[in-house]
Parts: C-alpha cells; structure tokens; sequence
C-alpha cells in the first residue's frame, strides 16, 4: 500500500498533524450544514492537517490565490527547491538540511528571479512582491520563521487570525488556511471560492454573503472537529459535482448526493442558466 492510500479512519487535524477520527451521522446533524458535512464525511477520506511550517504554509497559501492547485503547487516546489534548504545547500557545501530559515532566504531574493521561479502561479510579480514584503514582516515581528511557526500554534486563534489580516496580501481565507494546517486549530472554516459558491447555493448562507458571511454562518452551524475536514471535502465536492458553470444537477438531480439537501439557488435546470446565487435578489 502506498503512503498516499487514504486512511482507515477518518482524522480531523491537531497541530502535530493528527487528532482524532470525526464521527459523520447525517442522522444526528443538527444542523443542515452539518448534515452535508456528514454526507461529506460518508463520502470523503480526508488524510491529516495541522503541523506544517506556519510560514511555509502561508507561502503556499499566497500562491494558491486566484489559480489552481495544479499551477500553484509547481510554482510552490520550484520556490522550496531555490530557496529552501535545497537551494542553499547547492550554495553552500557546509550546509547541512534544516539550516535555512526560508523567511530570511527570500527577504534576500531578488523580486525579478523571485517572480520568474514562481511564473506557473499566475500573478507572479504580485505575489512574489507580497511574498517578499511577508517574510520581512515575520523576520521583523518575530524574529524567524521558527518563532512566527511557534505563535500559530500556541497563541489564541482569534489574536492570530488578526495579526495575518493585518499583513498586506493575506486575506481571511490565507489567514485561516495558516491556522488550520499550521496551527491544526479546530473551528477553523476557510473559505474559497468552492465553499463561498456551495453553501450559498445550497441555501445554508444568505445568496449575498460575502466570504466572511458564509464563514460564519458554517463557523458557527459545523462543529469544530469536523470544520477542518469540512473545508477540504467542500473543494473535493464542488470539483466533482458543484462546479461553477455546471453542476451535476443541471441535467440531472439525482447525480447529485446532495440534492434533497440543496436549495439550488441560482440554478435553473429548465432553462439550462446558472448564476451566482447573489444574482437572484436583483
């Protein structure tokens, strides 16, 4: 069996990357948002989180704005190969693996080459101007990366989650996704562009809630153990079945598990339309 098998159990997170395994009864939901969630939990096996490096993860985050996973992770490899310990070991025959602190390796970066290794990411000169402006931020707040990792997971997640929003290029759903797989922090529901489409067509959140809106709404109405999973199989879900522009019950509601559960807001199978939910209000 390979190491990429799923699970036998379903794990949701801790700061060390392990946990305890959710229970999903959509039987016993109180809520309808936690029913699709336990619907998700039947479907999905979702492999562990929590315990990355806070900074790396807030990198990798950074990249993944507005792109797909499939562009921004070789951007993410080629960024780690150039200036993580890798990197520095080709410049350096005494370096040994680990010695790099990778916030004060790309503080040196120049921004140009920064920008070309990170290219596959899209918005490259954005994002490696918002990656280099980050690290002097940790370097200058904390000291190291190692003492930003430590402060993730120990200090308060609401004190966190305020001091990234505070950081110019991280937005709500960086600052989560940092408290979740870095810091393994439960309640914590990041919301992209999946869960912010999903939950409002579902008619969970109202069809105008910003991302900060439906975040609440799933913050308070999905237990803390199961946010974190719930976040993960969401993306899955919306990938597979709820997609922006067709979602599987436009021809057919039954191919969606989710139906009875779902509102359909802004999407009209008679006539072939799908709109973003806010639309309908106008």
């Amino acid at each position: 069996m390979s190491d990429d098998s799923e699970p036998t159990i379903n794990i949701s997170g801790g700061t060390d990357g392990g946990g305890v395994a959710a229970e999903f009864d959509p039987a016993t939901a109180d809520t309808r948002a936690e029913e699709v969630v336990d619907r998700l939990g039947e479907r999905y096996w979702q492999k562990t989180y929590g315990g990355q490096d806070a900074f790396t993860c807030l990198v990798r985050t950074i990249l993944s704005q507005n792109t797909s996973d499939k562009a921004s992770q070789p951007a993410h490899d080629a960024l780690i190969e150039r200036y993580g310990d890798a990197g520095f070991r080709h410049e350096s025959d005494d370096a040994s693996e680990g010695d790099v602190d990778l916030a004060d390796s790309l503080t040196s970066a120049e921004r140009s080459e920064l920008a070309e290794t990170i290219s596959s990411a899209g918005l490259y000169n954005q994002k490696s101007e918002t990656i280099i402006d980050t690290a002097e931020w940790v370097l200058e707040t904390f000291g190291s990366a190692a003492e930003f990792d430590a402060y993730v997971k120990d200090e308060e997640p609401s004190a966190v989650r305020e001091t990234l929003l505070s950081v110019r290029g991280v937005g709500p759903k960086t600052a989560d996704c940092v408290l979740l797989f870095a810091g393994g922090r439960g309640g914590v529901f990041p919301v992209d562009t999946h869960v912010h489409r999903i939950y409002r067509r579902m008619g969970i959140a109202p069809p105008d809630a910003d991302h900060e809106g439906v975040r609440a709404v799933l913050e308070r109405d999905v237990p803390a153990a199961k946010c974190g999973f719930a976040h993960t199989a969401t993306i899955q879900f919306g990938r597979e079945y709820c997609t922006a522009r067709k979602p599987a019950c436009l021809d057919d509601p039954e191919a969606c598990p989710m139906t009875d559960l779902c509102d359909q807001v802004g999407v009209y199978p008679e006539t072939g339309e799908v709109i973003d939910p806010a639309e309908t209000l106008e």
